[in-house]
């Protein structure tokens, strides 16, 4: 009985498992949980957030760009009247009325300005022909022949711009013929003067060409 009891006394200790605290009565003391959480923002400031959030635009929005304004001088609105087609210039016919737009001086002014701008491509198209034959000798040096090759590139490239260009012009006096010159190909809608001098070749209005460009950016087309 005693080696028992020693026995007993002598084996180790098993650890006592606290007690769970028993949760506090409803009514009682509030719970540390909801002493610890915090405090939700007010809903008048989320909703004043999400709504400056939404209304603020991506600073790469794609917005067009507002068109330009031509001015006109009311002292050369009636030099049209006397002068040649060949003989106005530039100012002389964005100062007409808008009610003589694409008459008949307007169309033989724009045919002059198409034609000149023909005829010197034609001219460039000539002497690029002639470059290339003056360059026909052998340059011994690598380094010069690189450099006359690059050069060469550089003006077959201008000269294919300036082909597609030649076609355009070509389209543009045909339709000088036709008496569709200077109205937008979607709208209808007059192209505008300042714009046919800066681009005898245009075939839609400003607005019109913003959009396609818009739409090129947008999907890719």
């Amino acid at each position: 009985m005693k080696k028992t009891a020693a026995a007993t006394s002598s084996a180790p200790a098993t650890p006592s498992i606290p007690a769970t605290p028993a949760p506090a009565a409803r009514g009682g003391r509030v719970s540390r949980l909801s002493q610890l959480t915090v405090p939700s923002m007010p809903q008048s400031v989320a909703s004043t957030a999400a709504k400056s959030s939404f209304s603020q635009a991506p600073s790469n929005a794609l917005v067009p760009p507002p068109p330009l304004a031509v001015k006109k001088d009311p002292k050369l609105a009636n030099n049209w009247k006397t002068k040649t087609p060949a003989e106005l210039s530039d100012a002389e016919v964005i100062a007409m009325p808008d009610d003589e737009y694409m008459n008949d001086k307007q169309m033989a002014f724009f045919r002059l300005k198409l034609e000149e701008l023909k005829r010197g491509i034609l001219e460039n198209a000539g002497e690029t022909t002639e470059h290339l034959r003056e360059d026909t000798v052998v340059v011994p040096d690598p380094a010069d022949r690189a450099t006359i090759e690059e050069e060469h590139a550089l003006e077959l490239r201008t000269r294919d711009r300036e082909r597609k260009l030649l076609k355009k012009i070509e389209q543009s006096i045909q339709r000088i013929d036709a008496g569709d010159y200077g109205y937008c190909d979607e709208t209808g809608e007059p192209i505008g003067v300042g714009r046919l001098l800066a681009r005898p070749t245009a075939t839609l209005s400003l607005e019109a060409q913003q959009r396609r460009e818009l739409k090129q950016k947008m999907f890719g087309d």
